[in-house]
Parts: structure tokens; C-alpha cells; sequence
């Protein structure tokens, strides 16, 4: 981490909201919910006279975190704002779908893939089914099937679904932070159960997370750009206003204001917040930060 930057992990329900990072990063890293204690470890570091930089912790499901976040920001004190930036996420869907591809690659193919992941909103939900299916794209494993802790078909359905379609051997591939909670088995006749291992390990999680404050960094003390704007948008295209009949869509546009726009001369390792649906993207994606 930079000398003198302070770091906060911005936690939703991805991260059970800063529980499921616990023993992860490193010890000198803030872990709150986004919100009041946000505002307040915000505080508290600008107090100390550290420069301080947020990482909202999502892995691409949960856009809202990130522009929570940046509305949280605005509203601290202009000076306390000064030595604060916004780093992009820690992940996007591109990469989530890069993290899953490399943890099916070490799954039997012989296994039904059960991607498994906390239950979010209707669209977040839906994510998750379509990164499954980037997943199952020229991948080894002909079945891959979707299920939500605390959500509807949680992993017992799942597991359930995936033996009436044939699976003899089920593997529950994280898509959070967390590694997922093996259901309990049915009877001698369910299929044998296990689950891979986490979606990110530790070290790289920790680089991964030192990677987005640099950028955030640079970014700032290079372009005078804080970050804030462009995590004000986030969410535009997430939600039911940005659903429409046939024929009745309409065109998105990114504004942004003088200073604090995106930069499309990226540097090694940066990757800017723009959500593409191309599964090849993600391989590339993930190979660069892996």
C-alpha cells in the first residue's frame, strides 16, 4: 500500500458486509459497511492526517455499493474530501467471470458446477445466471446451474436441481467472498457434494486490492480526479428505470464533468469501470490481475 494512505474496504452484502474479509487483508486495512461507519472511518483517518482511499468491495453484482459510496463521500466536509479518493471496485463482472472460468478449470468434469453466491436484488440475481452461462461458454462442464444463500433456489435446491438433471457429483463454486456453506446431504441416493475453494485467496486478493489503491492514487494526484463522479453513476444502468418495453429503450450517454472523467490511457493492471458483455474480454480481463 502507498506510504501514508490509509485504505478502507467498502463492504456490502458480497463481503456479509465486511465479515467474510476477516483474516484476508492486511492488518492495516479498514473493513466497515458502506453507510454511518463509513462516514465515521472517514473521519477518524482524516483526524490521524492520513490520506485515505475507499475500495468499494464488490466483485460486479452490486453497482449500488459503489455509487453509495460515492454518495457517501460527497457528503463528508470539503476538507476531509481532499485526502479522500474513490478507487474503482474490486472486481467486475468480467473478472468474476474470469475468477469462476479458472476455479471450474480445477473441477473433475465429470461434476455439475453449482455457481453459488448471496442473494441481491431481482437484477444482481439475474447477473448472476448470465455470468454463469459465460461460464459454461467453451467450458469442460456440460451442466451449470445458479444458487443464492439466503435466496430462492438456495444451495440444497440447487444441489436438488442439478441430480434431477442427471449430475452425479456437484461442485459449489463460490461467486463471493465467502466460501459457500455445503447443504447438508438428502440421502444415499443424492449426488456426493463438495465444495471448491475460495473465489480469491488471500494473496491475491491483497494485491488485487494494493493494485486499485495505487491506480486511485495516481489517478488523483496525476488528473486532480477524487473519483466520486464517475462512482456517482455506477448504478445508472442497474434497476427498474432502466428497463423498457420493446421499442421503447433509449440511449445512455456518460457525462461527466471537467477533471474527473474516465481516462482511457489505462496504465498496467488498470482496468476501468465500463461493463462489457464480451466473454473473451473476461479472460483477458483476469490475466492481467491473476
Amino acid at each position: 500500500m502507498a506510504e501514508r494512505c490509509a485504505v478502507i474496504a467498502v463492504c456490502g452484502h458480497e463481503a456479509a458486509y465486511g465479515r467474510a474479509l476477516e483474516g484476508l487483508v492486511d492488518p492495516g486495512v479498514s473493513v466497515v459497511p458502506s453507510g454511518r461507519e463509513l462516514f465515521r472511518s472517514i473521519s477518524a483517518h482524516w483526524r490521524r492526517g492520513a490520506e485515505t482511499a475507499i475500495v468499494p468491495m464488490t466483485l460486479g453484482r452490486d453497482p449500488e455499493l459503489v455509487a453509495d459510496t460515492a454518495r457517501t463521500l460527497r457528503a463528508v466536509a470539503g476538507a476531509e474530501r481532499a485526502t479522500t479518493v474513490l478507487a474503482e471496485p474490486f472486481g467486475t463482472a468480467q473478472h468474476l467471470v474470469g475468477w469462476l472460468r479458472a476455479a471450474a478449470g480445477r473441477v473433475s468434469e465429470d461434476s455439475a458446477l453449482l455457481v453459488t453466491a448471496p442473494s441481491g436484488d431481482p437484477f444482481e440475481d439475474a447477473e448472476l445466471y448470465r455470468i454463469a452461462a459465460l461460464v459454461r461458454r467453451d467450458g469442460r462442464h456440460a451442466l451449470v446451474e445458479v444458487a443464492f444463500t439466503g435466496g430462492d433456489p438456495d444451495p440444497a435446491r440447487g444441489v436438488r436441481r442439478c441430480r434431477l438433471l442427471g449430475a452425479e457429483r456437484v461442485t459449489l463454486l463460490p461467486a463471493g467472498f465467502a466460501p459457500p456453506e455445503v447443504p447438508e446431504p438428502t440421502g444415499p441416493a443424492g449426488p456426493v457434494v463438495d465444495a471448491a475453494g475460495p473465489l480469491v485467496s488471500a494473496s491475491a486478493l491483497r494485491r488485487v486490492l494494493a493494485e486499485r489503491v495505487a491506480d486511485a492514487l495516481r489517478r488523483r494526484h496525476e488528473h486532480g480526479d477524487d473519483g466520486i463522479a464517475a462512482g456517482l453513476t455506477a448504478a445508472d444502468n442497474h434497476g427498474h428505470s432502466h428497463t423498457h418495453p420493446p421499442g421503447e429503450g433509449h440511449d445512455h450517454g456518460h457525462g461527466h464533468e471537467h477533471g474527473s472523467g474516465h481516462l482511457h490511457d489505462h496504465g498496467p493492471g488498470h482496468t476501468h469501470p465500463h461493463q462489457h458483455s464480451s466473454a473473451d474480454g473476461a479472460g483477458q480481463v483476469i490475466r492481467s490481475i491473476a
